[in-house]
């Protein structure tokens, strides 16, 4: 399936892993009162670019996959303003840890979404994404995060 994509899609996939995968070690973080700089970097810079190489892609009109992205750029653009202009003190920590998880969590969203539209035995269980498959994941994945973003910002109270 990999060797089957444009080179766009490939490093779109790749920026999008890695985002994901720096994104689960910042919520470790964030749920035990500790900053990982460099993970928050790489977390936050990789997220960026995953939402603009998103919008390379070729489209006709306004789709659901641009409205994440520019979404997803606005949550990126107030958690980096807290994270690095706030510094993290008063309203810009639980604020920080709020939008980071929510980028976080759209990243995990479009994930699902494409792998129900890419991987043959989830596309038969959900052809139209409109199926109870789908729809659960999703939901589970929207109360996992819910409960995942409230300790973070309750927990979230790194040292100076």
């Amino acid at each position: 399936m990999f060797s089957a994509m444009t080179t766009l899609t490939k490093v779109h996939v790749v920026i999008s892993l890695i985002a994901i995968c720096a994104g689960f070690v910042v919520t470790f973080g964030l749920l035990t009162a500790k900053r990982f700089d460099g993970w928050t970097t790489l977390f936050l810079i990789m997220t960026v670019l995953t939402s603009v190489t998103g919008f390379f892609f070729p489209f006709h009109g306004f789709t659901p996959a641009i409205g994440v992205g520019i979404v997803s750029l606005v949550v990126l653009a107030v958690a980096i303003c807290a994270r690095y202009v706030l510094k993290l003190i008063g309203r810009g920590r639980w604020i920080y840890a709020v939008t980071a998880m929510l980028a976080l969590y759209l990243n995990v969203f479009v994930l699902i979404v494409q792998l129900f539209q890419k991987v043959p035995a989830l596309k038969a269980l959900a052809p139209t994404q409109t199926e109870s498959p789908f729809l659960v994941a999703q939901l589970g994945l929207l109360v996992i995060f819910v409960v995942l973003t409230v300790l973070a910002a309750i927990r979230f109270r790194p040292g100076s």
